[in-house]
C-alpha cells in the first residue's frame, strides 16, 4: 500500500507544480489554422503566421520536446481525462468553485512575494486587502468575497516567471515538461519558485516521514484535481484543430507568458 501512494504521489507532485501558466490560453485558440489531420504543407505553414507578433524562441531540443509532447497528449487522454471527468461528475459545481477559491487563496504569498520582488508595492497592498477580505469574510477562502470589492476584485496574477521577466531575463530554450507540458528554461525556474512559495506544498517540507502526518500529503494531489479539468480545457482550445498542436501550443504558450508579464 506505501508502494502504491508513493507512486500515487509522485505522480500528483510532478503535476501539481503547475499553475495555470502551465496551460496555454484558451482565448489564443481562435489564432490557430484549422485544418483537420491533414499533413503540413506550404499552405497550412502559412496559416500559422497569425504567430507573427509572438516573441521568437529557441526550441534546440524539438524533437525531444515532440516525442513530450505526444507522450503527454496520450497521457492526458488515458489517465487525466477520465480523472477529471469522475471529478467533474462526482462533485457538483459549486463545491469544485469552492474548492478552487480556498487553493487560489491559499497562493497569496506567491502572488505577494513577486508583487514586491517586481517593486509593486501598491499591487502587494492590494493583494494583502483580498486575502484577509476572502479569508475573513469568505470563511476561509471558499467564497470569493473580493469579486465583490472593486479595486481587487480584477487583480492581475502574479507569479515567479514574471519577475524573472520584469527583470530582463529571457524565455530561454523552450522545453516541454513531462506532464507539464509547455515551458522554458526561465519559467522552469520561476516554477520552482512558484512551487516552494506556495503554502498547500509546505506538507512536503515538515512531513519527515511521519504516519501520523500522513495528512500533510493531501494538499498537493487534491490541487492537481482540482485544477486538472480548467487545465485540460485550455490545452484543447489550443491544440484541437490546429495544423501542428505541436506549433500551436508552443506559440501560444510563449505569448500568453509575454502577455502576463507586461501587467
Amino acid at each position: 500500500m506505501k508502494k502504491i501512494l508513493t507512486l500515487a504521489l509522485a505522480t500528483a507532485l510532478l503535476a501539481s507544480c503547475a499553475t495555470p501558466k502551465a496551460a496555454v490560453n484558451a482565448d489564443l485558440a481562435s489564432k490557430k489554422a484549422k485544418a483537420g489531420d491533414k499533413p503540413m504543407t506550404v499552405e497550412a505553414t502559412d496559416a500559422l503566421d497569425d504567430y507573427g507578433s509572438t516573441t521568437k524562441v529557441s526550441d534546440p531540443l524539438e524533437k525531444l520536446n515532440r516525442a513530450t509532447f505526444w507522450l503527454n497528449d496520450g497521457l492526458y487522454t488515458v489517465i487525466f481525462r477520465p480523472v477529471s471527468k469522475g471529478y467533474e461528475k462526482i462533485l457538483p459545481k459549486f463545491f469544485r468553485n469552492s474548492v478552487d477559491n480556498v487553493f487560489e487563496n491559499a497562493k497569496y504569498p506567491v502572488r505577494v512575494v513577486n508583487c514586491v520582488l517586481q517593486g509593486k508595492g501598491q499591487r502587494a497592498g492590494l493583494e494583502t486587502k483580498k486575502f484577509f477580505v476572502n479569508t475573513v469574510a469568505g470563511f476561509g477562502g471558499i467564497l470569493r468575497v473580493s469579486d465583490k470589492v472593486p479595486d481587487i476584485a480584477d487583480l492581475p496574477a502574479e507569479d515567479s516567471g514574471q519577475t524573472l521577466a520584469k527583470w530582463g531575463i529571457g524565455h530561454g530554450p523552450y522545453i516541454v515538461l513531462p506532464l507539464l507540458g509547455p515551458s522554458s528554461a526561465r519559467e522552469i525556474v520561476g516554477l520552482a519558485g512558484d512551487y516552494a512559495l506556495n503554502p498547500p506544498n509546505y506538507g512536503l517540507y515538515f512531513h519527515g516521514g511521519n504516519a501520523n502526518h500522513d495528512w500533510m500529503l493531501i494538499p498537493p494531489p487534491a490541487n492537481t484535481l482540482r485544477s486538472m479539468p480548467d487545465q485540460l480545457e485550455k490545452y484543447d482550445a489550443a491544440t484541437k484543430e490546429a495544423v501542428d498542436p505541436y506549433i500551436s501550443a508552443r506559440e501560444a504558450f510563449i505569448q500568453q507568458r509575454d502577455e502576463a508579464a507586461k501587467k
